[in-house]
């Protein structure tokens, strides 16, 4: 990943929340984690809202559904979430990896 999209990845400061709908209807809420800029695209880490999970750091609702999506914008200018191909989810998943071991490294 080039610096200069390492310094354009958007860490939230307040809790962006996505509603995500599966073909039966059923809603699923996530928390926008992280955006990676990859060229002209971006693409956001959505990570699941359990409603075990109370905040407290007990890890009640320790396992949590990680999500990649590319944002696009629609025909009305909303942010709309939608898959990613193959190629572009390869790519965020190497630059989401890249990133994580900068941080290892800054924290040693």
């Amino acid at each position: 990943m080039a610096d200069n999209e390492k310094d354009n990845i958007e860490e939230m400061d307040e809790d962006l929340v996505v509603v995500m709908t599966d073909e039966e209807g059923n809603e699923y809420y996530y928390r926008e984690e992280l955006i990676i800029p990859i060229g002209e695209k971006r693409f956001a880490i959505l990570v699941s809202i359990d409603d075990a999970d109370c905040g407290c750091g007990c890890e009640a609702g320790a396992e949590e559904d990680v999500f990649i999506a590319r944002i696009d914008t629609d025909e009305n200018g909303e942010e709309v979430y939608l898959d990613p191909t193959d190629e572009e989810f390869e790519q965020v998943r190497e630059a989401y990896e890249e990133l994580m071991e900068d941080e290892e490294d800054e924290a040693e």
